[in-house]
């Protein structure tokens, strides 16, 4: 393996040992820093990238084991090996080795010896060095990836959320609208963003189960009599149904938003006639958020009402239809949901 242009610091008190390492190194392709003051060696140590550290024992300020403690505070992987003379003494070998250092040179060096060792650890530097690479690139890859599946999902929620209008062709953006309006109201009523990324996806599908409707009542234009009326409700559960088995969070979520967007806070709603805070939030923001689209858009049936007409029903079914919190967050910040009105109008 290659090591050539692999940086060393070498730290020595001496000069003359400093000159005997620059021979011993030169053969060997590498880049070499020396330094005498082991304190300013610290400082270069800290602030460089260097693949090998070799460091006199005996040196004034910081010796070799100060030197290993302070650096080892900073960096736990850059090899350092120390240059002794202590040779026989096991305590300050194992003292050495717990702070840290990963191989010893004896004075006086050696150049076989020294060379040796220096290529070694260099190598086995090298080796980890290559590791991190590809386990970075490994990760970055998988980041990619996750990334691609996320918005393969979120393409293919999309598509599955505009499907309950493809029969309908009145309701236009209806389902974006609501979208957007439900994820500003989370936000407002103190959602995380994860929540509100979540109900911003899952929304769409409140009337998926409208595919399960028939033309004759789904279309009609005038007001349904009492028992089309039954069968249109059952659109909630049809959405359920289809949604519930599913793994995916958004669509968890909008199983749970199918059956929930028609319960009424007074418990007069459908198809379970929940009431207050059994409604689970997510139900209670969609209520208001489709109710307020479908107000301000034409359908078959009806004109579209104007943006403070339908703000005044809100205000108007607080605590009865609407959550009252989420009523009057929505009215305290209708200059958001105007904007959403105004930017996203069906031609």
């Amino acid at each position: 393996m290659d090591i050539n242009g692999m940086k060393i610091l070498s730290i020595d008190d001496n000069q003359l040992n400093l000159k005997i390492i620059e021979s011993f190194v030169k053969p060997l392709n590498l880049i070499l820093n020396s330094f005498v003051n082991s304190q300013e060696a610290l400082h270069a140590a800290i602030n460089n990238k260097y693949d090998l550290i070799l460091i006199d024992y005996q040196m004034p300020e910081l010796n070799g084991l100060e030197f290993i403690e302070a650096y080892r505070k900073v960096d736990h992987i850059v090899p350092i090996i120390m240059i002794t003379t202590f040779g026989k003494d096991i305590e300050l070998q194992v003292q050495a080795l717990e702070l840290g250092v990963s191989d010893f040179i004896s004075k006086p060096m050696n150049a076989a010896s020294f060379k040796a060792r220096v290529n070694n650890t260099l190598q086995l530097r090298k080796s980890q060095l290559l590791i991190e690479n590809k386990t970075l690139l490994l990760e970055e890859e998988v980041r990619q990836m996750t990334k691609i599946i996320h918005e393969n999902e979120l393409e293919t929620l999309d598509v599955l959320g505009r499907s309950s209008e493809f029969r309908d062709q009145d309701t236009g953006l209806h389902t974006y609208r609501v979208a957007k309006y439900c994820k500003i109201l989370a936000c407002l009523a103190g959602l995380g963003e994860n929540e509100q990324d979540v109900i911003f996806h899952a929304s769409p599908f409140h009337d998926l189960g409208k595919i399960g409707i028939c033309d004759e009542i789904l279309l009609k234009p005038g007001k349904l009599d009492y028992d089309e009326f039954e069968i249109m409700k059952t659109h909630a559960q049809v959405g359920y149904n289809i949604l519930k088995d599913s793994k995916s969070k958004y669509l968890k979520a909008g199983a749970q938003i199918a059956i929930l967007h028609h319960e009424k806070y007074d418990g007069k709603g459908y198809p379970k006639g929940l009431k207050g805070e059994q409604i689970p939030i997510i139900g209670r923001i969609t209520a208001i958020a489709d109710v307020f689209d479908a107000l301000t858009s034409v359908r078959p049936y009806k004109k579209a009402w104007s943006f403070d007409d339908a703000c005044a029903l809100i205000k108007k079914e607080r605590n009865k239809h609407f959550d009252p919190k989420l009523a009057d967050l929505f009215l305290e910040n209708k200059s958001q949901f105007k904007e959403i009105y105004d930017l996203y109008k069906d031609k």
